[in-house]
């Protein structure tokens, strides 16, 4: 990974971004720097991600009970503080926490009873908080909702549209477009940027409804994996660490990680429709 950092030349005539695609490395990775906090909430923030991975229907005021039965003093106000900052929110109604812009338009949810039987029929996305030793990161991921394929992943200490549409441009470029885009109703997500790509290439926009993370249980099942199956394991020690784990991780993931929900495929072989070649092949 630092190998291929240094071979890119930021004062050649090349386009970084064209130098990137060449070495297959995100553009993120030349740039990103951890986010710092104080020691102590860097540490509640570890507690509380992985608190409410199980149990997602805690808000600020659960987990601010929860938190002080450990012996943590903390009040609502901070407690809220660093949810907003982790991008948390739970899965009942509830003051939201993923921040719309209301200047923004709000689109319907889409999926409700919607049989999703192919790839790139419906593709979603989310931003989840990821824990270092020192200081955290937000990892974004779009992923094919009928095969499970993480089809393009980026890490950013700051989650605004102008990086969550360069992933966005990233991946249609590289595998076309679906006919259904699925987000939350975070300000990133509904901004005029953002939706302006979508409806440029003709793609319908959902969007989850308010407070309901269940509506995007696809992207939130793959936070759950790649926290509990590599980020908590692997603590990383800064970006280029975290980057270069996380990259081994989502190959294995997408390449070789047999899921349960797709007869034991993987995700690649659902996506390209290798396994059932296979199948035939073999009849």
């Amino acid at each position: 990974m630092k190998q291929r950092q240094a071979i890119v030349d930021k004062d050649s005539p090349i386009s970084i971004s064209l130098q990137c695609e060449w070495l297959n490395l995100h553009r993120s990775g030349l740039y990103y720097k951890a986010r710092g906090e104080k020691e102590e909430n860097l540490k509640l923030m570890r507690l509380m991600d992985e608190h409410f991975l199980k149990y997602p229907f805690k808000g600020v005021r659960k987990m601010t009970v929860w938190l002080n039965e450990q012996g943590y003093r903390v009040n609502r106000k901070r407690v809220g503080r660093l949810y907003k900052l982790m991008g948390l929110q739970t899965i009942y109604r509830k003051p939201w926490l993923s921040w719309p812009d209301k200047k923004n338009k709000i689109y319907p949810y889409l999926l409700k009873g919607l049989s999703i039987v192919r790839p790139n029929q419906v593709w979603a996305t989310d931003i989840t908080y990821i824990p270092m030793k020192k200081g955290f990161l937000y990892l974004m991921a779009i992923i094919d909702l009928h095969s499970r394929f993480v089809l393009r992943w980026s890490v950013s200490n700051s989650m605004d549209a102008a990086w969550c549409c360069g992933v966005l441009k990233e991946t249609i470029a590289r595998y076309g477009k679906p006919e259904i885009f699925n987000t939350d109703q975070g300000s990133q997500f509904t901004s005029e940027e953002f939706v302006g790509i979508l409806l440029e290439h003709e793609i319908k926009v959902s969007m989850d409804g308010k407070g309901r993370a269940l509506d995007n249980i696809f992207v939130e099942r793959l936070w759950r994996t790649v926290k509990y199956e590599h980020v908590y394991l692997n603590p990383a020690t800064d970006g280029i660490e975290l980057y270069s784990g996380l990259e081994e991780y989502f190959e294995f993931y997408n390449c070789a990680r047999h899921h349960q929900s797709l007869d034991y495929q993987t995700p690649e072989q659902v996506y390209n429709g290798t396994y059932a070649e296979m199948v035939k092949e073999a009849a």
